[in-house]
């Protein structure tokens, strides 16, 4: 029976409620310092994967990403959460470099609204465009990381750190986005989509 197989398909419209009260608590508490202070990192691994956790704007993103790829199914479910970490590499090399990228806190928060918006529009482009959307807004997550990169951290153990952190995040995203093969589970993953993508634009109104 499906019933058995999906813990989402006996998930009640009051826990639904709970979990958007809990993630909407959550940006309350948490908006006005989405980014980890960094000199309050002493370095290395350790700090390198509390970055992104620290920041809600970080987190809300990367697993929307790994929610959209479960959404697309496929080869999307593993291309979109690769995609990320390699451009955001990028982006991280150009903010240690101090090269300037216009617009990054507003970048990080669209990239929570729209690809947020996707998974609760049921959207499936095509993998290459979904891959252009993700690698466009790891620019602005890989930038803001290592624009904020301690002076006294080791820059390849940090780096590693934030890498897995959003390995793991995006992680996360796939296994609660593996619901979509169920009928309720579908409208939970859509439900966090658009919890995402307003919570994108409440660290946009923050960022502007």
């Amino acid at each position: 029976m499906r019933s058995k197989l999906s813990p989402l398909s006996v998930m009640s419209t009051a826990h639904l409620r709970t979990l958007a009260i809990l993630l909407l608590s959550t940006w309350l508490a948490g908006t006005a310092h989405a980014h980890a202070d960094a000199s309050s990192l002493a370095g290395g691994f350790t700090s390198g994967f509390l970055h992104p956790v620290l920041g809600w704007d970080h987190v809300v993103a990367m697993v929307a990403v790994g929610l959209w790829g479960a959404f697309m199914g496929e080869k999307a479910v593993w291309t979109l959460p690769v995609v990320f970490p390699a451009v955001m590499a990028v982006g991280g090399v150009l903010g240690l470099l101090a090269v300037p990228v216009p617009f990054i806190e507003e970048g990080i928060a669209a990239s929570a609204i729209v690809i947020g918006a996707m998974v609760a529009a049921a959207l499936r482009p095509p993998l290459w465009l979904a891959a252009v959307v993700v690698g466009a807004f790891a620019i602005f997550h890989g930038h803001a990381h290592g624009a904020e990169l301690p002076e006294a951290a080791n820059p390849v153990l940090f780096t590693a750190g934030f890498m897995v952190a959003t390995g793991l995040l995006h992680l996360g995203g796939i296994l609660i986005g593996m619901a979509v093969r169920w009928p309720l589970g579908l409208k939970a993953v859509r439900l966090c989509g658009g919890l995402i993508s307003l919570l994108g634009v409440g660290f946009l109104s923050g960022a502007l």
